[in-house]
């Protein structure tokens, strides 16, 4: 993991996470000054920095720098001081040194977003950034975030390399979104300037509906297509030849390769094999099977499911509207179903 904000050597002084700011009365007009700056900046996954879309300005010790820079100046001309103009220029000489230092940290960097995987809705979509550089000697101090979070994550690049870093927000709903307007800085080497750039991806997060907890049983299966029968469920999640363990089942019938992977996982689902049942029984996962009336909350029991269902290794089905998926197994079926419960 890349090093926090208070663990990084270069990290501007005093630059601890910054509380959040209140809301003042310019605060709408900011925020549409925001959205029209952000509508005209292209959507990239590789961006380079130049120029043109690097941005400078003094910081707070910066102007302060300057104010006390005036007021040597002053002194010095009144009292005729030599040393007060040699301490006054040799300052002003190191700002516009640190200046062009700042500025060439940023210039000239390449950014990288890789292709995000997708996430469980209640947790954190986490996106790695690489940052490359062809440059001879390497850069400190540099910051990347979510634009407007202030949640910063400081890295070196060194010398002709890259170096990585992981960002993360958190998202509201479910579903398909863009990824966020993401923003890197620096105030290397004195803290008296910042460079930034704000740089917009083209990479979409797809986020799953958050699965229920704890995750109820699985619901009874329905008669197969054609099946020599339609006997009731043996038990609840009896489908595809497995069935959950009952006590008193012979160790013969105990599917142990999915014993191991339960203690490996640190769960205790153990299953037994149940061929008789799976002839005649199928598992599908419907929301009207559910029980519940909030459309979300059937999305997020089904969610449940689905990981339930893989996990014991049954075959399982899909019904949504407009969409049906037949039973399978294994983790690229997994990874439909639950495609489709985050875009229904």
């Amino acid at each position: 993991m890349p090093p926090s904000l208070e663990a990084h050597p270069h990290a501007p002084p005093g630059a601890a996470p910054a509380r959040p700011r209140r809301a003042g009365p310019l605060a709408p007009v900011a925020r549409r000054w925001q959205q029209w700056w952000h509508s005209r900046l292209p959507r990239t996954d590789t961006v380079t920095l130049t120029q043109r879309n690097v941005y400078i300005l003094p910081t707070g010790a910066g102007w302060m720098l300057a104010l006390t820079l005036l007021v040597l100046l002053v002194a010095s001309i009144n009292f005729q001081l030599n040393l007060g103009y040699l301490l006054t220029f040799l300052l002003a000489g190191s700002a516009v040194a640190g200046m062009h230092i700042c500025h060439g940290t940023l210039r000239g960097l390449t950014l990288h977003l890789a292709a995000p995987e997708p996430q469980f809705l209640g947790t954190s979509a986490t996106f790695e950034v690489q940052l490359s550089s062809e440059r001879a000697t390497p850069r400190h101090g540099i910051a990347v975030a979510v634009h407007g979070s202030r949640q910063w994550v400081w890295t070196d690049v060194p010398a002709a390399g890259r170096a990585t870093v992981q960002v993360a927000f958190r998202p509201t709903r479910r579903g398909l979104h863009d990824v966020p307007a993401l923003t890197a800085e620096t105030r290397f080497p004195l803290g008296t300037f910042r460079v930034w750039t704000i740089w917009r991806p083209a990479a979409q997060v797809l986020v799953y509906p958050q699965p229920e907890v704890p995750p109820p049983p699985l619901p009874a299966g329905e008669p197969r297509a054609g099946g020599a029968g339609s006997a009731p469920a043996q038990g609840i999640g009896e489908f595809d030849g497995v069935r959950a363990y009952r006590r008193g089942d012979p160790l013969k019938l105990v599917v142990w390769k999915k014993a191991a992977k339960s203690l490996a996982t640190g769960t205790d689902d153990l299953v037994s094999r149940d061929a008789q049942q799976a002839q005649r029984q199928e598992l599908w996962l419907d929301p009207a099977v559910t029980s519940l009336a909030d459309p979300e909350a059937r999305l997020s029991r089904l969610a449940a499911w689905v990981i339930q269902a893989d996990r014991l290794g049954v075959e399982y089905g899909l019904r949504l509207p407009g969409v049906e998926l037949a039973p399978d197994t294994g983790a690229a079926h997994r990874r439909r179903c639950l495609e489709a419960l985050a875009l229904s």
